[in-house]
């Protein structure tokens, strides 16, 4: 008798903890995008092979996404800085490996547009090389679906060398619908290629690959700029490349020993666009004792209004982050790079 009480205590034991490993650890198939890291630009960024080494920082600002456990989904509950998402909301129909070379795809188109943007703007001259397109989704009825995977570089089709995505599209346009194709393409470095079947496009009359596609270019100005982000993806970084690579280039001391971050993708004109997040990123810059916070001053057009009524673009979001979390730093719209620029130079002395 004393025995089966010793067992049954163990086994109640053994099962306790079980369930509290399963509610602390266990994965639950949904995602907490929660605030991540504010990095200063200067260390990803070389000129001439060398540093920034100016006083002061010039913070890009990112998000974490954290796969969600019982514990971690139930805590964030009420926190005004840590939103949920299923895996559909989240990564659409790509699996977390293709969902991050996605995102590793938009940060190096980021830094490209940042270039161009940084150049324009100092007067400097750069380059713009095509490399192919790039392959953002397969569909699952394409004949290359297990012969391609998101991120290969599509060089050439039957040998015909296009110059942008467009041309590429017209020339399969062309092709007969039993046609079989030859590509070639780039992955990892390394040349591929692959043949198929034109397959029937969804919701079209229209035969093609099966791909979702996009164009592939690298930019490089003179004197040479280098941009490592390593394993930091997305394009919501590209504003704040743009300045670490302009302030480079120009000579100019924007810091002037402030800690400015901020946040917003970058077009080769030096527009400023909207991004994701950008609550969780004001608290991350806050933290990291940031003076100066920029944030994108995107137009409510009419048609946003129609589609989403409640839309409140990323300035007023950051102001609203800015009011809880009851910091000191400078919320600062920008529409444009020369914005941002302006700005600083117009406060350097009042820092």
């Amino acid at each position: 008798m004393r025995f089966n009480k010793t067992r049954n205590k163990i086994f109640g034991a053994i099962f306790i903890f079980i369930i509290v490993v399963a509610f602390f650890f266990t994965p639950t198939g949904y995602y907490l995008e929660v605030p991540g890291s504010a990095e200063d630009t200067s260390q990803f960024v070389k000129v001439n092979g060398k540093q920034d080494k100016k006083k002061g920082n010039l913070l890009l600002t990112t998000v974490g996404i954290v796969s969600g456990t019982p514990f971690t989904l139930l805590k964030s509950m009420g926190n005004d800085f840590e939103t949920i998402y299923s895996q559909e909301e989240l990564m659409g129909n790509e699996n977390s490996q293709q969902y991050f070379q996605v995102q590793q795809y938009y940060m190096k188109s980021a830094t490209n547009n940042a270039i161009q943007a940084a150049y324009s703007k100092a007067g400097k001259p750069f380059t713009k090389k095509y490399l192919g397109v790039y392959i953002m989704d397969i569909m699952n009825n394409s004949a290359f679906k297990n012969k391609l995977q998101v991120g290969d570089t599509i060089t050439s089709i039957n040998n015909y060398h296009f110059k942008n995505s467009a041309q590429f599209i017209n020339y399969v346009k062309k092709q007969d619908k039993k046609s079989i194709v030859k590509i070639n393409f780039v992955r990892d470095g390394k040349k591929k290629s692959a043949s198929g079947k034109l397959v029937k496009l969804a919701d079209t009359k229209r035969y093609g690959l099966g791909i979702t596609l996009t164009d592939n270019t690298e930019a490089k100005g003179n004197p040479p700029t280098k941009i490592d982000a390593g394993s930091i993806g997305g394009p919501s970084a590209g504003l704040m490349f743009t300045l670490q690579v302009y302030s480079q280039i120009s000579n100019k001391d924007l810091k002037a020993g402030r800690t400015i971050a901020g946040t917003g993708t970058i077009s080769p004109d030096g527009t400023v666009g909207p991004i994701g997040g950008i609550e969780k990123k004001v608290y991350a810059a806050s933290e990291m004792g940031a003076t100066i916070f920029f944030a994108p001053d995107d137009p409510v057009t009419k048609e946003i209004k129609k589609y989403e009524p409640g839309y409140v673009n990323n300035y007023n979001l950051a102001k609203r982050a800015a009011k809880k979390i009851h910091t000191k730093m400078k919320i600062v719209p920008v529409k444009n790079l020369n914005d941002a620029i302006n700005y600083l130079e117009k406060t350097k002395q009042s820092k």
